[in-house]
């Protein structure tokens, strides 16, 4: 029994300190990880109820959330998908949010019910196999209105879902993972728990469970409810303990027990990365790579609105100018419009003459331009590839500058053409906003990787004049 007595007071004092791990350091990450999958759940909801594809809880704010809880996994019928999908999204998000801020991440809280609550909250929407193929009804009917909504959004929207469900697919995959080391932790926890509450109970005669396996079960079992109160009694885990007090070899599971209990700190090993800077700015003139078939639309629009206005003028006299030009081969008059353009800073405005010709040709060759970028294998690419850097960046820089210019032009021709043409024929004016935007969105996307790019080499340029690797 002495030996027994020395296991308990490690056992004891092992349990403690990792309690106090657990506490202080693995439940606040576990924690951290469902905030993000919480965050990842409120920025699709929020795509899906825009795209008009679920439809929200109506009695989502009159509900109270007071414990977990998975989600009704049932069948339902096609015609009532938006509404049963925004009900249980609805009710998925409210349950994450409980979490994150009401939920008590302790080891006192998260015992084995607790845990197998998480766990059936977790099963509710595998974002870790979100599939249109997936076996759970609401993650596969989730997965096939996402990719609905995903196929009718712009890049930029479509870059954030993907976003959203790549990092709560990680999220969720560390939250399992964390899940299942404390579920370990919590049947030590409840075998450390039966010892003190039950084993130090007045009516556990502590003699006559030494005689034998079926004496101490019978002497668990006998003060289980005085010592434990409501906590469940777990048979599996109650052999273990007798099995660790009387088998042959309960020195061996004694030490493996504490062995488990052992707290491990993780030794963070500082990798020295090796950044590709030319990748990084590469992957911002592919970013760029992305507008050309925007631009082929602009122009597209531009020609008919063009066509519009000078069809307002298409006297007997000009019919015969352009018979005449085509017959001769004749290069077309130069055409000037006079646009107003805005100041972003000052708000001043100005007129300027924009050669039409000139300007519709620059759109058709930046098209060209950039079609080579978003083609890696092309013999374009390798061309701007092998530049050197700093040629590089010059010319990356250069395209950003020319196409914040370009924007303000296409604003500017926008507004002209819907203010200068009869008010007969403003209804075949081609607006240009919807197309602006794709494509403002694309330069600041870009513009923002090269000022990470920017910000890296300034940074490592600096490490390198205080003699730091």
């Amino acid at each position: 029994m002495e030996n027994n007595s020395n296991f308990s007071v490690s056992l004891f004092a092992a349990l403690e300190s990792k309690t106090q791990w657990y506490d202080n350091e693995e439940l606040p990450r576990l924690l951290e990880n469902y905030r993000l999958l919480h965050t990842c759940v409120k920025n699709l909801f929020e795509f899906l109820v825009k795209k008009s594809l679920i439809t929200p809880d109506p009695y989502k704010l009159d509900k109270k959330t007071s414990d977990i809880k998975a989600l009704e996994n049932s069948q339902f019928i096609e015609t009532e998908r938006s509404v049963i999908m925004g009900q249980r999204l609805s009710d998925y998000e409210s349950m994450l949010d409980f979490l994150c801020n009401y939920y008590k991440f302790s080891c006192s809280n998260l015992n084995l019910v607790n845990l197998k609550k998480l766990a059936d909250l977790n099963n509710s929407i595998l974002w870790t196999s979100f599939t249109q193929n997936c076996n759970r009804i609401n993650t596969r009917v989730l997965a096939t209105i996402v990719n609905d909504g995903r196929q009718n959004s712009d890049a930029l929207t479509s870059s954030m879902v993907n976003d959203s469900l790549k990092k709560a697919s990680a999220a969720l995959n560390d939250i399992n993972t964390a899940l299942k080391e404390v579920t370990e932790f919590q049947k030590e926890y409840y075998k450390v728990q039966v010892r003190k509450n039950v084993f130090a109970h007045a009516g556990y005669d502590a003699n006559k469970a030494a005689e034998g396996p079926a004496a101490e079960l019978q002497q668990i079992k006998k003060n289980f409810t005085a010592g434990m109160g409501k906590v469940p009694f777990y048979n599996e885990l109650i052999d273990e303990i007798i099995q660790e007090d009387l088998a042959p070899n309960k020195e061996e599971l004694q030490n493996k027990v504490l062995e488990k209990l052992n707290v491990v700190k993780k030794v963070e090993t500082t990798k020295e990365e090796s950044v590709d800077t030319r990748a990084m700015l590469m992957e911002t003139a592919h970013i760029l790579g992305a507008m050309p078939p925007v631009l082929n639309q602009v122009v597209e629009k531009i020609r008919e609105n063009h066509d519009v206005l000078e069809s307002e003028h298409n006297s007997l006299f000009d019919k015969i100018k352009k018979a005449f030009r085509k017959a001769f081969n004749l290069a077309e008059k130069p055409l000037f419009y006079t646009i107003v353009l805005t100041d972003a800073h000052s708000g001043t405005k100005r007129n300027e003459r924009l050669n039409y010709q000139v300007f519709v040709g620059d759109l058709s060759t930046k098209a060209r331009r950039y079609v080579v970028l978003g083609q890696p294998k092309s013999a374009g690419y390798a061309k701007v590839l092998a530049l050197p850097e700093n040629k590089l960046l010059e010319f990356i820089s250069a395209q950003i500058t020319d196409c914040n210019k370009m924007l303000v032009m296409l604003n500017a021709l926008d507004e002209f053409f819907k203010a200068a043409v009869n008010p007969a024929n403003k209804v075949k004016i081609k607006g240009l906003k919807i197309d602006i935007t794709t494509l403002k969105n694309t330069v600041l996307k870009a513009n923002q990787h090269r000022a990470e790019y920017l910000s890296y080499v300034e940074e490592m340029e600096q490490m390198r004049k205080l003699g730091i690797k």
